[in-house]
C-alpha cells in the first residue's frame, strides 16, 4: 500500500501537495506549531466546526504511524516526540502571555537550550546590560526610516522623527517638503540648511563605544561636551579683571609652542593627560586658544609663510566656503579694505594672492602638514557646525590649491582643498574608528582655476597601513618658539575638578546627553527644535508663555496691519515661532530616556578609587624650589628652567 503523506503549505500559503493556493476558508491553522494546512489535502479532516478551534496537525498529534526519516538521524521519533511535548507544555502554561509563549516556543525550535539563556542573561548583566539597555533600545527607536539602520549624522524633523542627513538630503532632492513617517510639512530653512542632532550622535557613539569596551575589543574614543567640565575651569584672575577683551589673557594650559603641527597628544596635556580630544567644545575663540587647538582669537588662520600653517578656523566668513563634513574647500585672507572705520567690510576690493597666511596654507599643502581645523556656530551655511561655542573636528590635510573669481564676480580668491586624515572619528558621525584614505572629491570649479597647484612629493603626514593608522612619515618641523609650563599647584587644582566632572557611569552620560538646555535635566516630553536643539516641552512653553504669533498694532486710533511676533529659540537666533504653534514630542528620544533611566547600572570596581593620583601628592618644597625660576630657549627648540643667580652688585 502506497505510503499517505500529508504535507502543509509553504511560506507563500501554497499547499506542497496540491500545488494551489487554497483560500483562507480552506486553510486550517495548527494550533503548536502554527503552521497553514490545506483541509482538502488532509487524510482525516475535522468533522465539526468545534474541533478546529483547537486542531493539531498531523506531525503535532502523532497521527502518521510510520513517519519518513529525516536526514538518516537515528532517534528521530524520539526527539520529534519530546518536541511536540515541550511545545505542548509551554501552550498549557496558564502563567504565561501569548507574548512570553511564542519567545520560549521560538527558542525551542531553534534548539537554544535553557542553559544557553541563562548564559546569555548573566553576559549581559557582565557587560553592563548595554547590548540590551542602549544598543536595542537605540536601534528599536531612533532608526533611519528609509535605510532602516542607526541614522548617521542624524536629522530630527520638527515633528519628531529621525533620519540619516545624506537620506534627508536625497529625500528633499526629489521636491519632497514633507516627513517621509507622518507627513508633516517640513519648513523650507531646514530643508535648505538641514542640522545634525549632536546629541543623538554622541548618545549612538558612546552606546556603540561602552560596548565594545566591554567586550574589551576596541578602543575608547572619548566625546566630551561642556557639561563634563566644571564652570569657568580654564579662565585665569587675568582674564576676569579684562572680561576676555585681551588677546593675550588667559594661560595656555597645554605645553605646546605656538607653532606646532598636528593633534596634540596627551604627553603635552599635563593637566588631564589625555591630550585634545576631537569634539571637545570652547565657549569662545578664547578658551579654543588656552587649549592650543587655535591660537589667534581673530584670525581664521594661524600660520607663517615661511614656515607652514598650523590650524584654521571655519566662521562663516567668506561665502565662498563650502562644508561636507569630512572634506571642504577653504577660502583664503585677504582681499578687502578694511581701513578706517570698514572693520567689519565683507566686499572684496581686491585679488587674494598667496601671500603672508595665504602662503602658509600653500606651504603646508606642498609639505603635506596636518592642519587642525575648528569650526564655530558662527558657520550658519553648514550642516556640521556646532550648534553653540568653538569645537574641534581633528585635522586635515590640504590636497590642492589654486585661485577663481570668487561668488561676488569682481575679484580672485585663493582657495585650498581639505581632507580629514584623523585617527579618531569625527563628531558628526558615530563610528568608533577614524577615518581612512579616501578618493578626492571632484570639485567643478577647477575647470576655471589659475595658478593650480598640487602636491607632488610624499606627504610628511600620511596613512600606515602596516599601523592602520595616520602618522608622521617624516619628522615634523622643528618649533622655533617658547613653550609655557603650567605651575604644579594649579594643575594639581585643575586636575581634581575635571577627575571630580568625569567621574559619571555610561549611563549618567548617555542621559546627560538628553538633557534639556533650558533647565539642564535629562528632558521630559522632549521636542527638537528645526535646529536641532533639544528642550523639555514644558520648559520650551513657559519660555514663550503669554506671547502669540501676531502682535495687533494701532496708531492714533487706526488700526495697524498685524505684525509677526520673533521667537528666538533659547539657544540660536533662530526664528520658531511657527514650531512653537504646535510643538511635537520627539517619542523616539522620549522612549530612549525611559529605557535608560529604567536600567539598573551595575556597581563600578573601587580598586582604581583606592590609588592615589601621584600628582595629587604634596610636593616636597626646597629653599632652592623657592628661588626665582626662568624659561631658557635652547638650539633644539625645548625649555628648561633655570635657576637665576642673583648678584649682589648693581
Amino acid at each position: 500500500m502506497a505510503r499517505d503523506i500529508q504535507l502543509p503549505c509553504d511560506g507563500d500559503g501554497v499547499c506542497m501537495r496540491c500545488k494551489t493556493k487554497p483560500p483562507p476558508e480552506e486553510s486550517l491553522t495548527c494550533g503548536t506549531c502554527v503552521t497553514p494546512w490545506h483541509v482538502s489535502c488532509l487524510s482525516s479532516p475535522p468533522e465539526t466546526l468545534a474541533s478546529t478551534l483547537q486542531w493539531h496537525c498531523p506531525d503535532c498529534s502523532g497521527e502518521i504511524d510510520d513517519p519518513l526519516p529525516v536526514s538518516g538521524v537515528a532517534g528521530y521519533e524520539a526527539v520529534g516526540s519530546d518536541l511536540v511535548a515541550a511545545i505542548r507544555a509551554i501552550e498549557a502554561d496558564e502563567s504565561l502571555t501569548d507574548a512570553a509563549k511564542a519567545k520560549k516556543r521560538q527558542e525551542l525550535l531553534s534548539g537554544k537550550a535553557d542553559g544557553d539563556v541563562v548564559e546569555d542573561e548573566d553576559k549581559k548583566k557582565s557587560n553592563g546590560g548595554l547590548d540590551v539597555d542602549v544598543l536595542a533600545a537605540l536601534g528599536e527607536n531612533l532608526n533611519c526610516s528609509f535605510c532602516i539602520q542607526l541614522p548617521e549624522r542624524p536629522v530630527t524633523t520638527p515633528c519628531g522623527h529621525n533620519f540619516c542627513l545624506k537620506c534627508f538630503e536625497k529625500w528633499i532632492g526629489q521636491g519632497k517638503r514633507t516627513c517621509a513617517k507622518c507627513r508633516s510639512p517640513i519648513p523650507n530653512k531646514m530643508a535648505s540648511n538641514p542640522r545634525i542632532n549632536s546629541s543623538l550622535v554622541s548618545a549612538i557613539r558612546l552606546a556603540k563605544v561602552s560596548k565594545s569596551a566591554a567586550a574589551g575589543t576596541a578602543k575608547v574614543f572619548h566625546f566630551i561636551s561642556n557639561q563634563d567640565r566644571p564652570d569657568k575651569a580654564f579662565t585665569t584672575e587675568r582674564a576676569k579683571k579684562t572680561g576676555k577683551a585681551n588677546a593675550a589673557s588667559g594661560r595656555i594650559y597645554v605645553t605646546i609652542p605656538p607653532d606646532h603641527f598636528g593633534p596634540i597628544p596627551a604627553e603635552n596635556d599635563p593637566v588631564r593627560n589625555q591630550g585634545v580630544l576631537v569634539g571637545e567644545f570652547w565657549e569662545d575663540r578664547l578658551e579654543c586658544r588656552q587649549w592650543g587647538a587655535h591660537f589667534p582669537h581673530v584670525s581664521g588662520i594661524a600660520g607663517q609663510s615661511h614656515y607652514g600653517a598650523q590650524s584654521v578656523a571655519l566662521s562663516g566668513g567668506y561665502e565662498d566656503d563650502e562644508d561636507h563634513g569630512e572634506w571642504f574647500l577653504y577660502t583664503g585672507s585677504g582681499g578687502r579694505d578694511l581701513s578706517g572705520n570698514k572693520r567689519t567690510n565683507k566686499d572684496q576690493s581686491f585679488d587674494q594672492k598667496f601671500e603672508k597666511s595665504n602662503e602658509a596654507l600653500r606651504l603646508s599643502c606642498k609639505m603635506g602638514y596636518p592642519v587642525r581645523v575648528v569650526r564655530s556656530h558662527k558657520e550658519k551655511r553648514s550642516a556640521y557646525a556646532p550648534e553653540e561655542g568653538v569645537r574641534y573636528d581633528g585635522v586635515y590635510r590640504i590636497e590642492k590649491c589654486w585661485r577663481k573669481v570668487g561668488i561676488q564676480g569682481s575679484f580672485k580668491v585663493c582657495r585650498y582643498l581639505f581632507v580629514r586624515c584623523d585617527n579618531e572619528p569625527a563628531p558628526w558621525t558615530s563610528d568608533e574608528h577614524g577615518d581612512r584614505p579616501r578618493p578626492l572629491p571632484t570639485i567643478p570649479e577647477l575647470k576655471m582655476a589659475t595658478d593650480l597647484f598640487e602636491r607632488k612629493e610624499i606627504p610628511s603626514w600620511n596613512f600606515d597601513e602596516g599601523e592602520g593608522q595616520w602618522k608622521w612619515m617624516k619628522p615634523p618641523p622643528a618649533s622655533k618658539k617658547a613653550v609655557n609650563v603650567l605651575d604644579p599647584e594649579e594643575r594639581k587644582t585643575m586636575r581634581k575638578a575635571i577627575k571630580a566632572a568625569h567621574s559619571n557611569t555610561v549611563r549618567d552620560k548617555l542621559l546627560k546627553e538628553f538633557s534639556c538646555q533650558i533647565c539642564r535635566q535629562v528632558m521630559t516630553l522632549p521636542v527638537t527644535t528645526p535646529c536641532a536643539h533639544n528642550f523639555c516641552k514644558a520648559c520650551l512653553e513657559a519660555k514663550f508663555a503669554g506671547q502669540t504669533l501676531v502682535r495687533e498694532r494701532s496708531r492714533g486710533g487706526r488700526t495697524l496691519r498685524a505684525q509677526k511676533n520673533i521667537m528666538n529659540c533659547p539657544s540660536c537666533p533662530t526664528d520658531i515661532s511657527d514650531f512653537l504653534q504646535n510643538p511635537q514630542v520627539n517619542r523616539e528620544v522620549m522612549e530612549v530616556i525611559e529605557k535608560l533611566k529604567n536600567k539598573e547600572e551595575p556597581p563600578e570596581s573601587t580598586e582604581n578609587s583606592a590609588s592615589t593620583d601621584p600628582e595629587e601628592e604634596t610636593p616636597v618644597v626646597t629653599e632652592e624650589a623657592l628661588q626665582p625660576r626662568k624659561r631658557t630657549k635652547l638650539d633644539t627648540d625645548t625649555v628648561v628652567s633655570a635657576t637665576v643667580v642673583e648678584s649682589g652688585t648693581k
